[in-house]
């Protein structure tokens, strides 16, 4: 039987943003005379907090080197504070960087080696040390981070633009990659529908939608430069609010995988309060895009919702 187990998690459709975390751990103490030792700074093998706070701070470092499945990353930020309450030594290791995955492993790694290397140094000194309640406090800047942001059941409607499928003769994925990628945030299509590349049907659609107060209107297909893709000079025209840094974004991220990202011409915007979002027409298109807006563009309906209250 074939091995199939894979040692790294894939990362690369996340974003590089910025990741903190934060991991406590305690060291229990029986001596007292460890402890003055440890304030006075006279233990024989040096001074507690300095030494075990370099060996945190490489440890933060090292974590991929013995951790298997943690991927190597930049470290942009690195604490080690420490505080005593009578025989107990606390330790709060905080850690950022700006990658694609978390650094709470890495804060854990290195409180947990902050309190062996206060374990060792004091040992001749007090035989029933206790290293106990490593774990993490907090952490931040995940896509878990979002969820927040949907607060409220999001209409939304798929419209796939396209002369062969709307004729039958070529079938969707498009349209329904984005139905699957958009069920992962709690959004169920309430319509879909497919089209063909006419400048005035896409027009009529996209106004239809958002009178009948679609918050969310996705249109994938007739993006590129061909004479057919008319979707971006359909929809930009009808855009009370348009939004570009949306499709920037999405172009950006899109670039550092294919240099054929660039070719898209994808608008976006409000039309009324309908958000709407023309994504390209191929399943990696649709796919990089919906992974490079999303949750993050949700933000906008928190901020409409805001305007309602105040209003």
């Amino acid at each position: 039987m074939e091995n199939q187990l894979t040692l790294m998690k894939d990362i690369l459709h996340k974003h590089s943003t910025l990741r903190k975390a934060k991991a406590t751990a305690k060291v229990i103490l029986q001596s007292p005379e460890a402890m003055n030792a440890v304030i006075q700074k006279t233990v024989p093998k040096g001074d507690v907090f300095e030494f075990s706070r370099a060996a945190g701070l490489l440890a933060i470092k090292k974590t991929a080197d013995v951790i298997p499945d943690c991927h190597p990353l930049p470290i942009e930020y690195a604490s080690i504070l420490f505080s005593t309450e009578e025989l107990t030594i606390n330790i709060s290791v905080e850690v950022h960087t700006i990658y694609k995955t978390g650094v709470e492993v890495e804060a854990m790694h290195g409180a947990a080696v902050v309190a062996l290397t206060i374990y060792d140094m004091l040992k001749p000194l007090d035989k029933q040390i206790e290293i106990a309640s490593i774990r993490l406090e907090k952490k931040s800047g995940c896509k878990s981070d979002m969820k927040k942001e949907i607060r409220q059941q999001i209409r939304s409607v798929g419209i796939v633009c396209s002369d062969s499928i709307s004729a039958g003769e070529a079938e969707d994925k498009s349209g329904k990659t984005v139905i699957e990628k958009l069920r992962v945030f709690g959004i169920s299509n309430s319509s879909y529908e497919i089209i063909p590349d006419d400048f005035a049907v896409i027009q009529e659609r996209a106004t239809h939608y958002s009178s009948l107060d679609y918050e969310l209107i996705l249109f994938t297909g007739g993006t590129g430069l061909s004479p057919k893709d008319v979707t971006p000079e359909a929809i930009e025209p009808l855009l009370d609010r348009r939004i570009p840094g949306i499709m920037e974004a999405a172009r950006n991220y899109g670039q550092n995988r294919t240099p054929y990202a660039m070719l898209s011409r994808g608008v976006a915007g409000f039309i009324k309060n309908s958000l709407v979002i023309t994504l390209p027409g191929s399943v990696s298109g649709v796919s990089d895009t919906i992974d490079a807006l999303f949750p993050y563009v949700l933000h906008l309906f928190s901020v409409k919702a805001g305007e309602r209250h105040e209003k």
